[in-house]
């Protein structure tokens, strides 16, 4: 696809959006779905690349699941039920349905083989992998199964008791849906809470799971039950549009039904901490997952320091953080996010070249970056490399740059947010 030219000088954004459903709750409904006995409707589902992956997955391994227009009907017949792929299952760009998805084949007796696109192929797989052998599952793949493609036989699991090396959600979930399946009691332990999404979904679909502080336990051979789930407004596709309101002139946007996921609320912490003008309604009613609306405003901001326990808390939300900080004043440095090297793309390099190019005051660190205030972008030519949170970050940034911003490679938005540039078009 040609580069696109982005908008630019934008005076103002004003209105109300409901963003696109959560990413990481629809794929997760699809999986719990699958392996659940009777229907599961899944209402607000995005329909974006990887979650559409996700269900294209798991009708290869005999689910049936209908979709249409932001809702999914699966119709589930439990974990044993699923059925030796005849082809191999591609996971596209999303590492959530190949990491999680290696959890539930590790349970399952048969063979398959699971691929993805060039930036998978370049992700680390070991740090699942490793743990799942550990409990029985015979894996193999590139670099010992470092990389795709990757084989599993599973089957016969025997559960564990698994510290995390690094503060992982994906890594995290993949063992609790192989301890789902193992003959006793599976033990996780994190050294920072991530995004607790699998452990509300256990229960959501009537299942026990326990959490003491950063210590989780689920026992195998629960039976799980079809139910109905509503999928919040995705907090990180929230993130562009609340960085776009505090950073835009004469600016104020409503965004609906938000996922307020305490693990996902960082990046509100974080804009709080900087001085944005933020306000939040939180919807009372809700028992699955806190929601809430979200009323930005422009903002004069301020420099902080991003470190520690907050990091797994706004992970993928660090690219546009970076993009609001370049219009605080002063300095904002982000430390202890290595994780964002092994993402869709470097995202500390990636960040910091593209944003440079922009006329950014920004320098990457070993684990993160260090930006000056500097409220001045200017235009230029840029890219996604293929990375969504990128492609975002940098259309946000072209609304206060001062001279004309092509952007490569727009496609890779679709894969979290297929209607992003409809949702700015309805503010400016």
């Amino acid at each position: 696809m040609k580069p696109i030219k982005l908008k630019t000088k934008i005076p103002a954004l004003k209105g109300q959006i409901s963003i696109p459903g959560d990413k990481s709750i629809s794929h997760r409904s699809v999986m719990f779905g699958a392996i659940a006995y009777g229907t599961t409707k899944v209402t607000n589902f995005l329909m974006g690349n990887d979650c559409l992956s996700t269900i294209s997955c798991f009708q290869k391994l005999g689910v049936n699941i209908i979709h249409q227009d932001g809702q999914v009907i699966i119709e589930g017949k439990g974990i044993d039920a699923l059925t030796e792929p005849k082809d191999i299952l591609d996971v596209g760009n999303s590492g959530t349905t190949i990491r999680l998805l290696m959890g539930i084949l590790a349970g399952r007796s048969f063979h398959s083989t699971l691929i993805g696109d060039e930036s998978i192929g370049k992700r680390p797989m070991t740090r699942v992998v490793n743990p799942l052998r550990s409990m029985g599952a015979a894996i193999d793949g590139r670099k010992e199964g470092e990389f795709t493609p990757l084989s599993l036989r599973g089957g016969n699991l025997q559960p564990i008791e698994y510290k995390l090396p690094v503060a992982s959600a994906q890594v995290k979930s993949a063992i609790l849906f192989a301890g789902l399946q193992a003959g006793g009691t599976t033990t996780v332990i994190e050294p920072q809470a991530t995004r607790d999404h699998t452990e509300r979904m256990i229960r959501r679909f009537g299942g026990e799971i326990s959490v003491d502080n950063k210590k989780i336990n689920v026992t195998g051979g629960q039976t799980l039950t079809g139910t109905n789930i509503h999928v919040p407004g995705d907090i990180s596709s929230a993130a562009f549009f609340l960085v776009a309101g505090a950073i835009v002139p004469n600016s104020e946007i409503v965004l609906k039904h938000v996922g307020l996921n305490p693990t996902r609320t960082g990046i509100i912490d974080v804009m709080k901490a900087m001085g944005a003008d933020i306000e939040i309604q939180i919807n009372e009613s809700e028992e699955f997952e806190p929601t809430g609306d979200i009323i930005i405003r422009t903002s004069q901001l301020k420099g902080t320091i991003i470190e520690g326990d907050l990091i797994p808390r706004l992970i993928d939300e660090i690219p546009v953080i970076a993009l609001l900080a370049t219009q605080a004043e002063g300095q904002t440095i982000i430390k202890d996010a290595h994780e964002l090297k092994v993402k869709e793309t470097n995202r500390i390099d990636t960040v910091v070249n593209e944003l440079k190019k922009l006329g950014a005051s920004i320098e990457a660190t070993d684990d993160g970056m260090i930006i000056q205030g500097n409220p001045h972008l200017k235009g230029g030519q840029v890219s996604s490399h293929g990375d969504h949170r990128i492609g975002m970050m940098l259309a946000v940034a072209a609304l206060i740059s001062e001279k004309e911003v092509l952007l490569e490679n727009p496609e890779a938005i679709s894969v979290s947010y297929p209607s992003f540039f409809e949702h700015l078009d309805s503010l400016i």
